[in-house]
C-alpha cells in the first residue's frame, strides 16, 4: 500500500487500518478560483482527489504549490473516510463531541452568573425604594 506521496506516519496506519488502497484514488489537478489574481488562472496548483468505491471527493486549495496541496489532500481524504466508515468513533467526531460538551458548561456558567448579576441588581433597585411608617 504505497501512496504516491509521502505523508505522515499517523495518517498511513489510519488508511491501513480502514483499508484505503491507493489504486482506487483518481487524483486530477485543476486550476484553482478565487482570490489570487493571475498565478491562480494559470497555474493548476489545486488537487481533486475521487475515492471511487465512496464516491467522496476532495479539492484543497490552500497552498501555491501543487506538492503541498497534494499532501494535504490526501490527509483530508483520509480523514473523510475515517469518519464514513467509523462514525461516531472517529478521532475527529470524539473533538467535536468533545468541544460540544466544553461548550455546554461554559454557557451553563455564563447563565449562572448572569442571573447572580440579575439578582443583585434586583437588591439594589429594592434598596432605593421609599421605607414608609
Amino acid at each position: 500500500m504505497n501512496f504516491p506521496i509521502e505523508l505522515p506516519e499517523h495518517f498511513l496506519e489510519k488508511a491501513r487500518s480502514l483499508n484505503i488502497n491507493p489504486a482506487d484514488i483518481t487524483e486530477q489537478f485543476v486550476r484553482g478560483s478565487g482570490k489570487g489574481g493571475q498565478k491562480i488562472n494559470k497555474t493548476s496548483s489545486t488537487v481533486l482527489l475521487k475515492h471511487n468505491p465512496t464516491g467522496i471527493e476532495v479539492r484543497c486549495q490552500e497552498y501555491r504549490e501543487q506538492s503541498k496541496n497534494r499532501t494535504e489532500a490526501y490527509k483530508r481524504l483520509i480523514l473523510k473516510l475515517e469518519e464514513r466508515i467509523k462514525g461516531k468513533e472517529s478521532e475527529r467526531a470524539r473533538k467535536i463531541f468533545k468541544l460540544i460538551k466544553q461548550k455546554r458548561k461554559r454557557s451553563k456558567r455564563a447563565k449562572e452568573k448572569m442571573l447572580a448579576l440579575k439578582k443583585l441588581r434586583g437588591e439594589i433597585k429594592q434598596m432605593r425604594q421609599k421605607v414608609s411608617f
